[in-house]
């Protein structure tokens, strides 16, 4: 028989509804159940796509004895993190002060009133790798709660304190400085993984927003080593397991520290900042091989994780049939069936042995360089037949519920491919994804909801939704020129600033009028997905040069000011507040053209406005300008009646101008390059 999980939206949560554990979902009952039959709470957390969470659940969930037991002795409630990211932070600062660790499954103790006292990760059925099984886990702290009930609410008191403490910023710390950003790029130099690019060793996470940094920074001061080192991990990230070289984008993270071998899931947050990156380091180098990698990703963002109504899903599993891998991996002889007399050249390009590279069966990894035009069209050829042979294997289960801030992920990497070839269809998508969010998820008075999906809005949105959203629409609108995408970011914006703003400095995580925890969440690190903070300070920098309002500029200074004294030191970890800092310090490029944005003139206008990578740079463009709601474009006239450019930095404009060669030397002049 179902339990409680059987009504909820979240495919996780879906998948243990026929658990023989009385799950109940995070909500005020399970709570006040709590309180009333005064029994402690076993929160568990995970995602739909998530190996381990998978294998706790057929040893343990799903096993009568263990069930019965948490039942009688708890109050079992479940948690799905990327629906509920606030009780994620909140609860794996917990586990981390208690283990020194933390991951998914998270499984974490709480009192009746919420507060954590014992915690940890996966947990075996059986004691294991110096590891108790669960069962004991559970007994054990069941015999605690009843025999040393004032230890145990001590301990929660002190933990919870201590989240608290932990969760302060600076209120006031030093001014940003251009020595900062060089402190920290030496840092990641220092750290850099030269032998096999990225940072770290196993498990080897991506580092699109480190690897923006550095992209800015080789812009910013013209120094090749940023850049070398971006190139060398954008190269090997490509060649390795990590990136699907059959159907394109990335998986989660290599369990090796050379990117063979992935874990398989795939997230959408990660192979939309990553299609990003790619290709502002192809708008950079003009690499083709940075134009194509951020192409196949988000091809297959579009074919593999579209919802039916146009949003994005959050993720694809790891698994096939309880399999990990199963889809991805070949055998070499599989590969001589499909491909014949063509499977010499394809096995040598992708080093596939009768052994195999991982369990018996092959991860394809790139190992030979480039060859010339006629054997790449080979290789091209080899690998459409593999992938058609593949589509015909079972697929692993894909999370449909879409959430808005990693919907704004993928809506701004869709609209920053409005520079290829094929543009018109990526920047078709992102209209799409943002229509479908901003019709499911805005709520009344301008409010957000978290997750949409089978047409059901659900959860708050938190400060990453507003932020990454409205990231997204600015991006959308300069794709576009639609200036509905600039008013729903700004609207978001005003929104950040009402609900979200700390008077000491900075945001909190989740709005004023948020469900009460047991603490208030404001973690500005950056992680998988950039920080609420650090995407809304972005936000704001951006927003501040388009409109010319000092409140933006103001609320985005304060909150750099309470992380200037972490980010040189822990670089990797403020990767996307180096970006906000480097544009806040930057002589920010201003371009209003006033035009019809679908006139032959004002196409050859924006030509050198939208050539290069120009990190530091924001563009407005109306055939009404008095009108516009970008206030930037507000007095901006054309002259002659021609649609007319007017570059400004630093509150200093130069002369308009109708001429695009006369344009582009204004912004290599006001970018501080040769003209």
């Amino acid at each position: 028989m179902p339990n409680r999980l059987a009504n909820e939206t979240s495919p996780y949560l879906l998948q243990h509804q026929n658990n023989p554990v009385d799950w109940w979902p995070w909500n005020p009952d399970a709570l006040a159940r709590a309180k009333l039959l005064d029994k402690p709470i076993f929160l568990s957390i995970g995602y739909a796509a998530c190996h381990w969470c998978h294998v706790m659940e057929r040893e343990s969930f799903e096993d009568e004895p263990t069930a019965r037991y948490l039942n009688d002795r708890f109050i079992p409630i479940k948690v799905d993190r990327e629906e509920r990211p606030d009780l994620d932070q909140l609860y794996m600062g917990a586990v981390q002060a208690m283990t020194g660790q933390g991951g998914w499954p998270m499984s974490v103790f709480l009192t009746p009133d919420g507060r954590p006292f014992y915690g940890g990760t996966y947990f075996p059925d059986e004691p294991r790798h110096g590891m108790p099984s669960f069962r004991q886990v559970l007994e054990g702290v069941d015999r605690a709660f009843r025999e040393q009930r004032a230890e145990v609410e001590q301990a929660g008191v002190r933990l919870v304190d201590a989240l608290v403490e932990q969760q302060k910023l600076p209120g006031n710390g030093p001014e940003p400085t251009q020595q900062l950003l060089d402190t920290a790029t030496e840092q990641l130099h220092r750290s850099f993984d030269a032998h096999n690019g990225g940072w770290g060793g196993a498990p080897k996470f991506p580092q699109p927003m480190t690897i923006e940094f550095l992209l800015r920074r080789h812009v910013a001061t013209g120094d090749q080593r940023p850049l070398a080192i971006a190139r060398r991990s954008l190269d090997a990230m490509a060649d390795g397991g990590i990136h699907d070289q059959l159907g394109g984008g990335f998986h989660r993270y290599s369990t090796d520290a050379r990117w063979l071998v992935p874990h398989f899931e795939k997230m959408l947050y990660d192979n939309g900042q990553l299609a990003r990156v790619y290709l502002h380091a192809w708008r950079l180098t003009d690499d083709p091989r940075y134009r194509n990698v951020a192409q196949d990703t988000l091809d297959y963002m579009c074919r593999e994780l579209t919802t039916p109504d146009g949003a994005f899903a959050a993720s694809q599993d790891a698994d096939t049939e309880a399999q990990e891998g199963l889809t991805f991996t070949w055998t070499a002889a599989e590969i001589r069936e499909v491909l014949g007399d063509e499977a010499p050249i394809f096995t040598a390009g992708y080093d596939v042995t009768d052994d195999g590279n991982w369990e018996g069966v092959n991860v394809l990894e790139r190992v030979v360089p480039r060859a010339d035009d006629a054997a790449e069209a080979r290789l091209a050829a080899a690998r459409a037949k593999l992938f058609e042979r593949r589509q015909a294997r079972p697929q692993p289960a894909r999370d449909d519920k879409a959430l808005a801030a990693w919907n704004g992920l993928a809506i701004a990497a869709l609209a920053d491919a409005s520079a290829l070839p094929e543009g018109e269809r990526y920047v078709a998508a992102a209209v799409r994804a943002a229509d479908t969010i901003l019709t499911g998820l805005c709520a009344p008075e301008g409010r957000l909801r978290r997750s949409w999906k089978d047409g059901r809005a659900t959860g708050d949105g938190i400060l990453e939704d507003y932020a990454d959203l409205a990231d997204g629409l600015l991006a959308l609108y300069e794709a576009t020129w639609d200036e509905r995408w600039f008013v729903a970011a700004r609207d978001l914006a005003e929104q950040i600033l009402s609900r979200f703003r700390d008077p000491s400095g900075g945001f909190f995580d989740t709005a004023d009028d948020h469900e009460r925890l047991v603490a208030r969440p404001k973690d500005p690190q950056d992680n998988a997905v950039p920080s609420g903070g650090s995407m809304a300070t972005l936000v704001l920098l951006r927003l501040a040069a388009l409109t010319g309002d000092g409140r933006y500029r103001s609320a985005a200074e304060a909150a750099i000011r309470q992380v200037t004294a972490f980010v040189g030191r822990y670089a990797t970890g403020f990767a996307n507040w180096l970006t906000a800092i480097d544009f806040a310090l930057a002589p920010v490029v201003e371009v209003a053209i006033a035009g019809d944005p679908t006139s032959p003139e004002v196409g050859a206008l924006l030509e050198p406005v939208a050539s290069g990578y120009r990190p530091n740079q924001v563009v407005a463009v109306s055939s009404d300008p008095p009108a516009s709601a970008v206030p930037l474009l507000h007095d901006r006239v054309l002259v002659d009646g021609r649609p007319t450019a007017y570059v400004c930095r630093g509150f200093a404009c130069r002369l308009p101008v109708t001429d695009p060669e006369a344009l582009r030397r204004q912004l290599a002049e006001a970018a501080g390059a040769e003209a």
